[in-house]
């Protein structure tokens, strides 16, 4: 029997890709992102491409009480899920003052509450029927703060430290959390995040296919977080932890400027 997997924010990016990458496995699918448009089109591709059955559910995950009805949504199917893959988010560039507070309320919300409340639902299911896994995507950004980009980056810093948790507290339960930690990944993110024109994208990034890849293969593998790029991985755990505080804000910084 195939493995189900739910997937948000499916409708771009890493999330399409992981997607793809579990259904090129032979896995069905949940898919569930804003645009029904987008995802009405991934499915007519995965199940033409790989005879997977793929559900839809369009829905505003980071609308107030979006996790739980996304909850009810799937246990309405009478699908159980064997892999959650908390994919959504988003990120906005900006001195933290300049910025809409709104909006960085809601970054929270989505990044953050989301995540955190559909791991609650459906970890409880998982150790419930005696296994199951989770992959939540996280980043780079976890591992520094983040001068304007100071929300995403502390949002990210919350899902890596509440992931490795989770991990530890479900370890004998049948039931792993691994966070995938992306550097820099070729998607929208950048465009809807206001990041074009900064030194962080100048450089050259991964594909979401590869991103993708890696996050899904380590949340088989049990692994508790991984680094899609082994330079960056290098030089945050070996280079970065020994740096002053200030020079790295600064570093952090330059690289987030216009």
């Amino acid at each position: 029997m195939s493995k189900i997997a739910l997937i948000t924010g499916a409708s771009s990016g890493i999330g399409r890709a992981l997607a793809r990458y579990h259904a090129s496995l032979g896995g069905d699918v949940i898919i569930t992102a804003r645009r029904g448009e987008a995802l009405d089109a991934l499915k007519s591709e995965l199940e033409a491409a790989h005879k997977v059955t793929v559900t839809v559910i369009p829905l505003d995950l980071g609308a107030a009480g979006g996790a739980a009805k996304l909850y009810e949504a799937v246990k309405a199917t009478g699908i159980r899920v064997d892999y959650l893959i908390n994919n959504a988010g988003f990120g906005g560039h900006g001195a933290f003052l300049d910025r809409d507070l709104t909006d960085d309320l809601n970054m929270i919300r989505l990044n953050v509450e989301a995540l955190v409340s559909l791991c609650h639902l459906f970890g409880k299911d998982m150790v419930a029927a005696g296994g199951g896994k989770i992959l939540n995507v996280s980043s780079t950004a976890a591992h520094m703060p983040g001068p304007l980009q100071a929300t995403y980056f502390a949002t990210k810093a919350y899902v890596s430290s509440f992931s490795q948790a989770l991990a530890e507290e479900l370890k004998g339960q049948g039931v792993t959390v691994t966070a995938l930690e992306p550097g820099y990944v070729v998607t929208e993110f950048a465009a809807v995040a206001d990041l074009e024109g900064t030194k962080l994208i100048a450089q050259k990034g991964a594909t979401a296919e590869a991103a993708a890849k890696v996050g899904y293969d380590a949340m088989i593998a049990g692994k508790l977080t991984v680094i899609n790029d082994k330079p960056l991985a290098f030089m945050l755990g070996w280079i970065m932890p020994f740096m002053p505080h200030r020079m790295r804000l600064n570093m952090v910084r330059k690289m987030q400027e216009k």
